[in-house]
């Protein structure tokens, strides 16, 4: 990448607008944003939805323990269970086809996304191969073209064994849509916010066109998870999680889970969970259910920490381009509005810098870790052409935008101002690299 010949210390940065701060930290701080509408609802009404979506999660399984009387949940880690009588099952008889304390984490899951039931498995990839089981040989999936490297990875080599079809088209772009839904596909997958361009899609209009062609749609929630978005109240079918991410919220495990609306959808996912066992551990499942109930207060400092490193980094000169829906020239910045209670929590920008200059940036900084992942307390920063889109091949990542000078943020809950001089120490840095590379 060529470097501009402008002094580095003047570049003019005033056409780049503020996030909409009101509206990005409003739906766990009580701000009341008047005007606003989320499928219907007034935005402060929208904030009372959370409080409640707050509850629900504290209180999930809590005074369950009918025998003694515990408060939080019991951990069942027993294999299997007696049987009633001859030929006669309990409940449960094999922690691989159910289990107490994951199904506590399932319901709570499920009530919170307002579906039906919900299933837990092992990683967020087996939720996303879970769903690709109800899918026959000549099915058609339609993915998004800047959908996740691992999900990208698995439809794509799952499509080259003949176990259904892929198409990757831009969901935005209504002309790629109405030739895609000429061939009469099974499944829509939605990921919006997308991972990394935090690109929005508008999940209802989506769901209107998928239903007049009979086609499933399941929408990837993990960077939203339900406090900030519910796609079931706004027409899908599935919600896919990666609860290892925010849901979870502290990097200590792995796990996944379905959603489904339609009773009957949910049986055969819970079928094919069992069928697969890729359903997670019970152990698993109680660390993730701990972590839900500190979901909405996580959330609150992720989102403030968040608006004040979104302004620093939009107002930086070193910065030529910052990805958030909160930002008004942001294409999907209203869609966002509708149908989301905040803009959420990731951010990427992409650095005025060679990779030798990306590089620098990333080996200065001290409180963010350089790692895949993202939605745990701790900051992270990512570089996706090497992490977590390095399974795509470069022409899908250049179609997907995914720039080698793109970095992604996940904003943890630490102090915003220890993260904002870390992130001004690791420019300094470039700055340097920038200046002997101009003086060579």
């Amino acid at each position: 990448m060529s470097i501009s010949d402008k002094n580095l210390s003047d570049k003019n940065y005033s056409n780049k607008s503020l996030p909409d701060s009101a509206f990005l930290d409003g739906a766990l701080s009580g701000n009341n944003v008047s005007g606003n509408k989320v499928s219907g609802n007034t935005f402060l009404e929208n904030i009372e939805l959370a409080s409640q979506d707050a509850t629900q999660a504290v209180k999930a399984g809590i005074e369950s323990d009918t025998q003694y009387g515990a408060v939080t949940p019991p951990l069942y880690l027993s294999s299997n269970y007696t049987f009633k009588d001859f030929a006669e099952p309990r409940q449960y008889d094999y922690s691989r086809s159910g289990n107490p304390t994951r199904d506590l984490l399932a319901d709570a899951l499920a009530e919170l996304e307002q579906g039906d039931a919900g299933v837990i498995t092992s990683t967020g990839m087996s939720a996303v191969l879970l769903i690709t089981q109800l899918l026959s040989a000549n099915d058609l999936i339609v993915a998004p073209h800047d959908c996740y490297g691992g999900t990208f990875r698995l439809f794509r080599s799952l499509a080259d064994k003949g176990h259904f079809k892929v198409q990757f088209v831009d969901q935005n772009d209504p002309i790629a849509l109405a030739e895609v839904f000429n061939h009469s596909p099974k499944l829509l997958w939605v990921e919006t916010p997308s991972n990394p361009l935090l690109r929005i899609v508008d999940i209802q209009s989506l769901c209107q066109k998928a239903k007049q062609h009979n086609c499933l749609v399941a929408v990837d929630n993990t960077f939203l998870t339900p406090a900030f978005q519910k796609p079931l109240t706004l027409g899908a079918d599935l919600v896919v999680h990666s609860t290892t991410k925010y849901i979870n919220g502290h990097s200590d495990v792995v796990g996944g889970a379905v959603i489904s609306k339609p009773p009957e959808l949910a049986e055969q996912i819970k079928w094919w969970a069992n069928c697969l066992g890729i359903t997670a551990s019970p152990f698993d499942s109680f660390l993730t259910l701990r972590g839900l109930r500190t979901l909405n207060a996580r959330l609150a400092v992720h989102l403030q920490n968040t608006q004040k490193i979104l302004k620093f980094l939009v107002e930086h000169p070193q910065v030529s381009k910052v990805y958030h829906p909160s930002l008004p020239e942001h294409p999907g910045h209203d869609i966002a509005k509708r149908q989301q209670s905040s803009f959420g929590v990731m951010l990427s920008f992409e650095l005025d810098g060679d990779e030798q200059q990306v590089r620098s940036f990333v080996l200065a900084l001290k409180q963010f870790s350089l790692a895949e992942s993202l939605g745990g307390v701790e900051s992270l920063i990512c570089h996706p052409a090497t992490m977590t889109h390095a399974a795509m091949h470069p022409e899908a990542r250049a179609t997907a935008g995914i720039k080698e000078n793109l970095l992604r943020l996940s904003i943890g809950i630490e102090s915003a101002q220890d993260l904002i001089s870390d992130l001004s120490s690791a420019f300094f840095a470039c700055v340097q690299v920038k200046l002997k590379q101009k003086a060579s």
